[in-house]
């Protein structure tokens, strides 16, 4: 349902950004009134999200949850993904607000500075606001942090694309060979490295580190 609702919503967005800076008269007029229509209701969708997962937030601090037959424990939730700010910032990341999806973790690594998962939200953010040096201090700072060769390989590769998009090809590709030092099987750096040997070309951030948001 809520897969629908955006698709739609996003379609409708694309519109208005294709034809807007084109448009004059009834047309413009046309295309503002639907943007102002996705505006309300990405605010009531949010609004309404963020309560729900605030209440779900609060339930589960309070709730006392047994562990099935035969399952093994499961480890202890990190603190800070109960905090009311980074419900509201993983809300914030999803409708594609991230300058409030920013604010709302610099709260958490306020309490929690070496929170991965919050790491990982800023830089993202950073990078789709187009910020790529506090992007690369959240990443670098998560690099001390991570033992998992596969997850480090992802941050490597990151980083050579953000030195990549600098034009700074030197430092890109060592930081490219770093990440398939760590996971030689991970495809991006492969392909970013020849974006870097012809000074242009589409880099490749990763899916695999998207998709842990």
């Amino acid at each position: 349902m809520f897969q629908q609702l955006f698709a739609e919503m996003n379609k409708m967005l694309q519109e208005i950004a294709a034809d807007y800076p084109t448009s004059e008269g009834a047309r413009r007029d046309d295309l503002l009134c639907k943007y102002n229509m996705l505006h309300r209701l990405s605010d009531e969708v949010m609004d309404e999200w963020l309560a729900f997962a605030e209440k779900l937030s609060h339930f589960r601090e309070h709730a006392e949850f047994p562990p099935q037959p035969d399952e093994e424990m499961p480890q202890q939730e990190a603190p800070e993904l109960a905090m009311d700010s980074f419900v509201r910032g993983q809300g914030y990341y999803k409708l594609l607000m991230y300058r409030k999806c920013i604010d709302q973790f610099k709260e958490v690594i306020a309490q929690h500075p070496d929170s991965l998962a919050a790491r990982l939200y800023l830089a993202m953010a950073y990078l789709q606001e187009g910020d790529g040096e506090t992007a690369w201090g959240h990443l670098d700072h998560m690099l001390a942090l991570i033992r998992e060769n596969k997850l480090k390989a992802m941050i490597y590769n990151a980083l050579g694309c953000i030195r990549a998009s600098q034009e700074r090809f030197n430092e890109a590709r060592e930081l490219f060979s770093l990440s398939l030092l760590h996971d030689p099987a991970l495809p991006e750096p492969n392909v970013n490295l020849e974006v870097c040997r012809r000074r242009g070309g589409k880099l490749q951030f990763g899916n695999q580190l998207v998709s842990l948001l």
